[in-house]
């Protein structure tokens, strides 16, 4: 019969969304560049781009948990929607790779910006830099203790424990906040400024964007816990947890990275504050 499905693909209806999040996205960026250039508007427009995107996530991801529960997602659609996910982390991990290069640049060859950080790393002009020991190991261990919720949370839905996955979630989530906040509170006591020197900018930029990246795996495991007790996840399909679950692992060991490099090698020698 024609029109009928002989394959385990699942074929994407017509959407209007992609053609709203690519307005949205070329209205954010736009309202961006006016505000960028103090022109009358700016703002408005940027914030009326950031809706639409964020509506645009929205829709668009209730539709694939929608496809989801109608059964499209084949074992198929499973393992490709798994390969996805899999670039996407891998796509995150090569931006920060750009970050390590610039800080690498700068702290293994100082002579070459002799002029601007005095020859030396971290440069004179610093007065101190942050203790590794101190509120970076905290969160260190916070984030540590993460991975390991986050895994019981998998362990006990792979197991049918719904109690354990939500309380996993819970503690996950909330360790989650815990980290931002301490972070927060460090770069509000900072000895250093944002853009004074290449030090500043290099150490903001790399712990600045694994922060965001916690923030926005927070939300997702936010997310997940919701659907948790609206219970969408099965022992058998919950790729939505396990997606969340790896975005959160990644972000643990871009903090080891960081914390390793950045806060204890980057600063080794140098006056703490």
């Amino acid at each position: 019969m024609a029109g009928t499905k002989n394959h385990d693909y699942h074929i994407l209806p017509p959407d209007i969304w992609p053609l709203i999040g690519a307005t949205s996205a070329l209205t954010l960026t736009s309202g961006g560049a006016l505000t960028m250039h103090s022109m009358a508007g700016g703002k408005y427009v940027m914030l009326l781009g950031a809706f639409g995107v964020l509506l645009t996530f929205y829709q668009w991801w209730t539709n694939v948990v929608n496809e989801a529960h109608a059964g499209d997602h084949t074992p198929v659609v499973q393992l490709h929607l798994r390969y996805g996910m899999i670039l996407f982390i891998a796509s995150e991990v090569m931006f920060f790779v750009g970050w390590f290069w610039a800080f690498f640049d700068f702290s293994l060859f100082p002579a070459t910006t002799a002029k601007v950080i005095g020859g030396q790393w971290p440069p004179k002009e610093l007065e101190a830099v942050l203790n590794a020991f101190d509120l970076p190991l905290l969160n260190t261990l916070i984030l540590l203790c993460s991975g390991t919720t986050v895994t019981w949370a998998h362990h006990c839905l792979i197991h049918g424990d719904r109690d354990g996955l939500k309380k996993g979630l819970w503690a996950t989530i909330v360790l989650g906040i815990m980290f931002t906040s301490i972070q927060a509170y460090e770069y509000a006591h900072a000895p250093f400024a944002f853009g004074t020197n290449t030090y500043g900018s290099a150490f903001y930029m790399a712990t600045g964007f694994h922060g965001f990246h916690v923030i926005i795996g927070t939300i997702f495991l936010a997310i997940c816990l919701r659907r948790a007790y609206a219970g969408h996840f099965t022992p058998r399909q919950h790729f939505g947890f396990e997606a969340a679950a790896w975005y959160w692992h990644f972000v643990d060991v871009v903090w080891l990275f960081l914390f390793v490099a950045i806060y204890v090698w980057g600063n080794w020698g140098f006056p703490t504050d």
